[in-house]
């Protein structure tokens, strides 16, 4: 294989993705590539990543259970924080119990990786993150995507298929910002031979997760939680399914048990509900601000408020004229989105000030003129 080929399409393309790099703490404020910006891609929807009092948490996990676990769970990496952890959260999402991971992306492959030879098919939403998309080709199960949030689509595909199977869908979409209706698909799908699962990575710790008896929950712990990792919650005996067959689980050594601590501190914090008023009203502002501009963002009522240009040309030339003014919002491209759908991807955090909201938005109208 030629990669310097490779590499010279995708930039032809516009498709080459580069790093920038942060010489600071995570947060609204940053200086990136040596340039103070304001933050707006950030998946710290809460704030929390650099909060006080999370690193103070963090810190006395580091003095009582040192850098990292040294194993997997299941030989010697499984620790007095994990277990407390998973306690918690089951208890957060109102499940009998709960399973950590190291990130969302292995606890999609590892609930995969366990069900491979007890479901028949699986159908997904057509804009479901990748990591589900790969779990499902893992067990090499054909690809069934119903259209995006179109409950007959998913109910027509259904009805095709025989013995037990799996529906899955993200509850907020990472590229658009919408949320599926759980309810509904649950209520369509109340078999005894049929499982449902979500993946929550977006809507956790910001939205009251919707979570149908006897289903499968997945949330990440690096996004509105500040810190790292994931957990899947549902029935004791699934989740007891998953530490024996889940492979991911099995063989990836466990997360570093000071961070389960700092954890701890960032679901007190989510409870208390002060950053997650700061970012509702802060989406509230955008969204008002932004209508008032006439700018034709796409319908969000999460922290994910994407703004469809079609070229990747143009995404790439909007996100590099606005960090130059002080702002940094990622261009997503295809195949992270589909053909002719690239946009910036703006996202709102706790801490935003409504006076950076309003002079990103008319630097926005200004540069889409």
């Amino acid at each position: 294989m030629n990669f310097s080929n490779k590499i010279s399409d995708l930039e032809k393309n516009h498709l080459f993705r580069t790093r920038r790099i942060a010489k600071s703490a995570q947060g609204t404020n940053m200086k990136i590539d040596g340039q103070d910006v304001v933050n707006f891609c950030s998946n710290d929807y809460l704030s929390l990543a650099n909060h006080p009092r999370i690193k103070e948490a963090l810190i006395n996990g580091v003095k009582k259970y040192g850098a990292g676990s040294g194993a997997s769970h299941l030989v010697s990496g499984h620790s007095e924080a994990h277990k407390l952890l998973e306690e918690t959260l089951a208890e957060f999402t109102g499940q009998e119990n709960a399973l950590l991971f190291s990130s969302g992306y292995s606890a999609n492959l590892g609930i995969f990786s366990a069900l491979r030879d007890e479901i028949n098919w699986a159908i997904q939403d057509k804009l479901n993150h990748a990591s589900l998309i790969d779990g499902q080709r893992l067990i090499g199960l054909p690809m069934q995507r119903y259209l995006h949030n179109n409950l007959k689509s998913l109910d027509k595909k259904i009805k095709k298929q025989t013995g037990p199977g799996l529906v899955v869908t993200d509850n907020v979409f990472s590229m658009d910002g919408d949320q599926a209706n759980i309810s509904g698909i649950a209520k369509m799908i109340d078999k005894k031979n049929t499982m449902f699962m979500q993946d929550d990575a977006h809507g956790f710790g910001i939205f009251e997760p919707i979570i149908p008896r006897h289903s499968i929950y997945m949330a990440t712990l690096g996004k509105a939680a500040g810190v790292m990792g994931a957990f899947v919650s549902g029935d004791n005996d699934f989740i007891e399914f998953l530490i024996q067959k889940s492979r991911p689980y099995t063989y990836t050594t466990a997360l570093p048990p000071n961070l389960c601590h700092a954890i701890q501190k960032s679901l007190d914090l989510i409870k208390q509900g002060e950053q997650k008023e700061k970012l509702t009203n802060n989406i509230t502002h955008f969204k008002s601000m932004s209508n008032q501009l006439g700018l034709n963002f796409e319908e969000s009522n999460s922290a994910i408020q994407p703004l469809i240009v079609g070229s990747s040309s143009k995404a790439l030339k909007i996100s590099n004229s606005l960090f130059d003014k002080g702002f940094f919002v990622n261009a997503i491209r295809p195949p992270t989105v589909p053909p002719k759908t690239a946009r910036l991807r703006f996202t709102l955090s706790a801490n935003h000030k409504t006076e950076q909201i309003d002079a990103l938005l008319e630097w926005v109208n200004d540069v889409m003129a």
